[in-house]
């Protein structure tokens, strides 16, 4: 069964990780990176961890933060990278239209300011 399930979509998504069956997953994981376009680049950030690269991005990233307010925040809050926090800010403030999950996002933390007063209907 677990075979099956390895071999399901390798070419289009990489292959599931079983539990206790890690040396057969880093052998199909790694064979699927080297069929993407960006094989070696990607082979050499999975395998090579890159410390200055490491500690720029979470300085980078921390900078960002700070210098934007909760309703940015908000947005931006689901970026892995500096650089997806800094397309996501660029795309806020050049007033582009926000996608689906940017819009949800936001509500969800209006609602979250959303408060009530003694007497007061939710209507």
């Amino acid at each position: 069964m677990h075979n099956n399930i390895m071999a399901v979509g390798s070419r289009d998504r990489p292959p599931m990780l079983a539990t206790g069956r890690y040396a057969q997953w880093q052998s199909c994981f790694l064979r699927y990176i080297s069929t993407r376009p960006n094989g070696d680049a990607l082979r050499k950030c999975i395998l090579e961890e890159n410390k200055d690269h490491y500690e720029s991005e979470k300085e980078a990233i921390h900078f960002l933060l700070t210098g934007i307010g909760d309703e940015i925040y908000s947005t931006v809050d689901a970026c892995k990278t500096a650089h997806e926090i800094w397309i996501a800010i660029e795309r806020l403030q050049q007033g582009e239209s926000l996608n689906i999950q940017d819009v949800k996002t936001y509500l969800f933390w209006e609602f979250g300011k959303f408060t009530s007063h003694d007497g007061e209907s939710m209507e």
